[in-house]
């Protein structure tokens, strides 16, 4: 019976989470969350359940795992046997697996995904995908199109070069379509990581990951809008001149350039943030060492995580016995990054979950909201409409709560197919 009463429960309280953070309850359009709730299940349905679609991204996945060998040739050629799957180490290797090193291995491949996607994009590929997608979400969630645009963008582009598509635009916005803006990008992932990820979670998951990377951005899309028109109602959208255009690089090699700079600029950031995030984490759980055990193991900030989210896991359909460890997940993810939570998930001899779970947890981490993306897209959007800089710390903040639900709800959504 608990089966079947949980989600109903789950279900019920992820909104209530929500609309208790409402600026105007009264002023919710249940139209528009249940259109959002509707779109989820039924992009969740095609993309996990239709053989035709699964077999595409199985396809894309030996795409992925070639470039991630594209990846290591380049990062061979400049730094040598350092590089992941290097030939002519000048020494013997008895232990492959540590000889690994994550910069040059893994997050490398952040550059090269940063310069592809921008050639994508000046040749037009991925803005055709984002406007056929857009459709899907700008009428039946009540949008306009330039937050239409910019949040289906945010699927294949980082959450600061997704607004950079409307940055006319942003000045004139409500308070809820910034809000919205804000909470789609960090309740989604840019293309360049989702390789990452893939890459580094494909032996416990297997193929087809990259997959399950877009059904979350995607699903999340609605989601993230859904819960943002809860928290702060709207009647006002924004919408195209009739002679928009989207251009954002003069030429080929333009595109080629600045993508490499912009994948240089996040490699730089994500390997410094995860220097810092794993030592504070290392420096914290040291002080609490000093505190006496609880329930009979040490105090550490994983499990304070662990109790203050579990509520929050069980609602995703996790059982409440697993819900400790996811919710140490959802902490990490929240308080420092998804980078560090996938870490934390692949270590799967800490962190044991029951494959249902692992794959509620794959899709909930699955986005950017923590409070570094909070940083980092007041910055960036402050740069771009400095007008607006107090709208935008006005939000940001609901922006986060709203995008960890939207992550929640994604992870809840797949739970119950």
């Amino acid at each position: 019976m608990m089966e079947y009463i949980q989600p109903i429960i789950g279900f019920f309280i992820l909104l209530l989470l929500g609309a208790i953070f409402s600026e105007n309850v009264k002023a919710i359009k249940i139209r528009y969350l249940v259109s959002a709730v509707v779109i989820q299940v039924l992009l969740a349905l095609v993309l996990i359940k239709v053989p035709l679609v699964s077999n595409f991204f199985e396809y894309l996945s030996y795409g992925v795992m070639t470039l991630k060998e594209a990846n290591d040739y380049g990062t061979s050629f400049v730094f040598g046997y350092l590089a992941d799957n290097a030939p002519n180490a000048p020494f013997d290797i008895t232990n492959s697996a540590g000889t690994f090193i994550f910069a040059f291995g893994g997050l490398t491949l952040i550059i090269v995904m940063s310069a592809i996607s921008a050639l994508l994009w000046h040749w037009r590929i991925i803005p055709v995908l984002v406007n056929a997608l857009s459709v899907i979400f700008k009428k039946p969630l009540d949008v306009g199109g330039p937050v239409g645009l910019s949040a289906t963008a945010n699927i294949f582009l980082g959450q600061v070069e997704a607004p950079l598509l409307v940055r006319p635009y942003l000045a004139s916005m409500s308070k809820n379509e910034l809000l919205i803006l804000m909470t789609v990008g960090m309740s989604t992932i840019a293309g360049s990581v989702m390789v990452i990820y893939t890459t580094m979670l494909s032996p416990i998951y297997g193929i087809g990951l990259i997959g399950h990377f877009l059904t979350a951005s995607l699903i999340s899309v609605p989601a993230a809008i859904m819960y943002a028109n809860i928290i702060i109602p709207s009647e006002t959208k924004t919408d195209f001149p009739a002679d928009n255009s989207t251009k954002m690089y003069s030429g080929t090699m333009d595109a080629l350039t600045r993508g490499t700079q912009a994948g240089i600029e996040i490699f730089l950031n994500v390997a410094a943030m995860l220097i810092v995030v794993m030592a504070l984490v290392f420096l914290v759980n040291a002080i609490l060492g000093v505190l006496p055990d609880v329930l009979g193991q040490p105090l550490t900030m994983e499990r304070m995580f662990g109790w203050l989210f579990a509520p929050l896991a069980w609602c995703m359909g996790i059982p409440w016995t697993e819900s400790q460890t996811a919710g140490e997940l959802l902490g990490v993810k929240t308080i420092l990054n998804e980078f560090v939570a996938y870490l934390y998930l692949a270590d799967t001899n800490t962190y044991v979950l029951s494959e249902k779970s692992n794959l509620i947890m794959l899709y909930a981490l699955c986005g950017f909201a923590n409070f570094s993306s909070v940083g980092i897209l007041l910055s960036g959007m402050s740069a771009m409409v400095p007008e607006r800089r107090k709208d935008l710390i006005a939000v940001s903040i609901k922006a986060l709560w709203a995008a960890l639900l939207a992550s929640c709800m994604t992870g809840f959504i797949v739970g119950i197919l």
